[in-house]
C-alpha cells in the first residue's frame, strides 16, 4: 500500500520561497515596475523553471510511491524541496546553465528511486514518463492564454516572458523523452530491454545529457530541432516573435533590447 506521513508530504519552505519569487517577478514584469525589465523577466523565467523542475521530480517520486517505493517520502522527495535531490548539479545547476547558454530546457536526473521495490515493467516506464509529462502539462498551462485567445491587453514583456517559458517547457518535454541513457525517455524503454543490453548501456548513462547538449551545438541539428519546437509552439499559438524577444529580454546582461511595438504586426 502506498503511503507517506504528513511530515514527509509537507511542502518545503524552499519551494514556497521559489513560488513567492516567481509571483513577485510576475508582478514586476506585468507592471513594468523593475528599472530593468530584462532582470524581472530573468527572475520570472529562472524561478518558474526551477519550480517546474521541482514538479518534474515530484512527479517521478509520487509515481514511484504509488508503484511500491515507500522510501521516497523519507528521502524528502515529496516535499518539493530541490535541496533534497541526490544530484544538485544535474538537477538544478546544469539545467539553469543550459537555459542561460542556449534557451534549452533540459532537466537532469535528481531523485533516486529504489527500483527493486517496484514490480512490473509498466510501473517502471510510468515512473520515468511522469517527469516529462509534467513538463508537457506545464507547457499547456503556460500557453493557455495564447491558445485561448486571452492575450489582448496583456503587457508585451509578460507575453514574451511566457513565450520563452513555453519554449523551455516544450524543449524539456521533447528532449527528456529521447531514448538516450540518462534521460527519462531511456527509462521508459529500459524495462523492456534485455538484461545484456541494459548492462552494456549502463556505463554511458552519466554522459547522456551532455552528449545531447553537445549534439544540439551542431548547427544543422540545432536548426532542425528548433524548427520542430517552433512547429509545436505555433500549434499552441505561440509565435517565434514571442519566444525570440522573450529570450532577448531574459539575457538582461546584454542590455534592454529595442523591441518594435506589437501593435500592427500580423502573424
Amino acid at each position: 500500500m502506498s503511503t507517506a506521513t504528513r511530515g514527509e508530504r509537507r511542502v518545503s519552505p524552499v519551494f514556497l520561497a521559489l513560488v513567492a519569487i516567481m509571483a513577485v517577478s510576475i508582478w514586476a514584469v506585468w507592471t513594468d515596475f523593475s528599472a530593468s525589465p530584462g532582470f524581472a523577466v530573468f527572475l520570472f523565467v529562472v524561478s518558474g523553471w526551477v519550480v517546474s523542475l521541482c514538479l518534474h521530480e515530484y512527479a517521478h517520486a509520487r509515481t514511484a510511491l504509488h508503484g511500491g517505493d515507500l522510501t521516497v517520502g523519507a528521502k524528502g522527495y515529496l516535499t518539493l524541496d530541490p535541496l533534497k535531490y541526490t544530484h544538485a548539479m544535474l538537477s538544478i545547476v546544469l539545467p539553469v546553465i543550459f537555459v542561460i547558454m542556449g534557451g534549452i530546457g533540459l532537466p537532469g536526473g535528481a531523485v533516486f528511486i529504489e527500483r527493486h521495490r517496484i514490480r512490473g515493467r509498466w510501473k517502471h516506464s510510468l515512473i520515468s514518463a511522469a517527469g516529462p509529462l509534467t513538463n508537457a502539462a506545464f507547457a499547456v498551462v503556460v500557453t493557455a492564454p495564447f491558445w485561448l485567445g486571452a492575450m489582448d491587453g496583456v503587457p508585451d514583456h509578460f507575453r514574451y516572458a511566457l513565450g520563452f517559458m513555453a519554449q523551455l517547457q516544450v524543449t524539456a518535454a521533447i528532449l527528456n523523452f529521447l531514448p538516450v541513457p540518462g534521460l527519462d525517455g531511456y527509462g521508459v524503454v529500459e524495462p523492456w530491454l534485455s538484461y545484456k543490453v541494459r548492462r552494456q548501456v549502463e556505463p554511458f548513462a552519466p554522459f547522456g545529457i551532455l552528449a545531447v547538449f553537445g549534439f544540439l551545438w551542431i548547427p544543422e541539428v540545432n536548426h532542425a530541432f528548433f524548427d520542430m519546437i517552433d512547429a509545436v509552439l505555433r500549434f499552441l499559438d505561440v509565435t517565434a516573435w514571442d519566444t525570440y524577444w522573450g529570450q532577448q529580454l531574459f539575457r538582461f546582461w546584454q542590455g534592454t533590447p529595442d523591441i518594435p511595438p506589437l501593435s500592427g504586426l500580423v502573424f
